[in-house]
């Protein structure tokens, strides 16, 4: 299920969240609706709320041998509180939450370190993403956000 872009709503019990994923597994999450970060750990999808909005960043655009991609590749919102493993394989059964996810534009990094509270004046920016999710603040998400849906998100957010 796709939302639509005039249908956003940011309250202030909502939290932010940045996913680093490969572009061709973000592609997928996207398409099956769900979310999967570090590695198909349940914990980290588990600090989660329904409502809570996600951005997927990508380094690569393949996990292993892909090509330095560097950009915010999707965004959506928590559809739900379920957390729940997801048999991929006989020997890879993950985590995976469900989503919303909103069409919208992958952004390069590049174009928002002196803008992002997490990159701003921080030469290795990067260091941070190697967790594979972090909480991000409410300045950072819109920012991001703002870029990737082409929407000014300002105008449609309460307290920001």
């Amino acid at each position: 299920m796709t939302d639509k872009i005039h249908d956003i709503v940011i309250d202030e019990n909502n939290r932010f969240w940045l996913g680093v994923v490969s572009a061709s597994h973000v592609s997928r999450a996207v398409e099956e609706g769900v979310a999967q970060t570090c590695h198909g750990k349940a914990g980290p999808l588990g600090r989660m709320r329904s409502g809570d909005w996600f951005i997927y960043y990508s380094p690569r655009t393949d996990l292993k041998a892909g090509e330095a991609l560097q950009a915010f590749t999707a965004i959506g919102r928590v559809a739900d509180d379920v957390v729940y493993p997801y048999k991929m394989s006989e020997d890879f059964i993950p985590y995976r939450r469900n989503m919303h996810y909103l069409p919208c534009r992958a952004v390069k990094i590049a174009n928002l370190l002196d803008k992002l509270t997490f990159t701003r004046e921080r030469r290795n920016w990067g260091y941070s993403f190697r967790f594979g999710q972090l909480e991000i603040s409410r300045e950072d998400f819109v920012t991001i956000a703002n870029e990737m849906l082409k929407v000014d998100l300002i105008l449609n957010c309460k307290n920001v």
